[in-house]
């Protein structure tokens, strides 16, 4: 974890988080914890005031509350993502039903806690999405190739057949595993241990969740690249 305190944006200023909740003691004490970990914070209590924030102040990361006092959490982020369709969300939720949470993710969020939570667990959340996305890394230029399937580790850009290819934060690493490991069946396991960097409660339904959603951008009326293996997890393969 000490070698990921202090990670930085590629011109080495600091990351920013833009952290979004109603609840002025909750938001202090985030961005307290955050700006500990040498990022510069931004908050905002409202779903307006949190899009114009985002415009502005250009987040690696946004920590958003679910519910807002004028529109909920889901709108701030669609909103947010048509101007950065990369930006990560981490969504707070003082709801634990599953339903909830499966919203969050299916509405695009990247990951999630319920309250109540550790301020410790959030940084490292935070940490972890902006470790995908803003942080760099020696290995991060390379050009992957998988059949007709292309990912720029540098631009984010990805191709099949030459069509472009639109994708979430996570959505990305998750293929960028997969290219990474071509061929090799990755059991839902690895695929948690290295995506989402933590232990997901137990929760391997979310990769399952993911791994639909690539089916839907990388193999919608194409041959599938992407193969379930029963009882083994995941292989991605140039199709046949």
């Amino acid at each position: 974890m000490t070698t990921t305190a202090r990670l930085t944006r590629p011109d080495g200023s600091p990351l920013r988080v833009l952290v979004v909740d109603d609840e002025v003691n909750l938001t202090e004490l985030l961005s307290m914890a955050m700006r500990y970990e040498g990022w510069e914070v931004r908050s905002a209590a409202a779903g307006l005031v949190a899009v114009r924030e985002a415009k502005s102040f250009r987040p690696d990361a946004v920590v958003l509350d679910m519910m807002l006092p004028d529109f909920d959490g889901m709108e701030v982020l669609r909103r947010m993502r048509a101007e950065d369709p990369h930006v990560p969300v981490l969504f707070l939720t003082a709801r634990d039903a599953v339903e909830d949470r499966v919203a969050g993710l299916t509405a695009g969020g990247d990951d999630y806690v319920t309250k109540p939570f550790s301020l410790e667990e959030v940084v490292a959340r935070v940490r972890g999405l902006m470790r995908r996305t803003a942080a760099s890394t020696d290995d991060s230029s390379a050009l992957l190739v998988v059949g007709d399937l292309t990912l720029d580790e540098d631009s984010h850009e990805v191709t099949r057949g030459g069509d472009e290819i639109t994708l979430t934060a996570t959505e990305f690493e998750l293929l960028r595993y997969f290219m990474r490991n071509p061929r090799r069946v990755l059991s839902k396991a690895q695929i948690l241990d290295r995506v989402w960097n933590y232990d997901f409660g137990g929760q391997a339904n979310v990769v399952e969740l993911y791994v639909s959603y690539l089916r839907k951008k990388i193999d919608a009326g194409r041959d599938p690249m992407i193969h379930t293996m029963r009882g083994a997890g995941y292989v991605l393969k140039p199709a046949s």
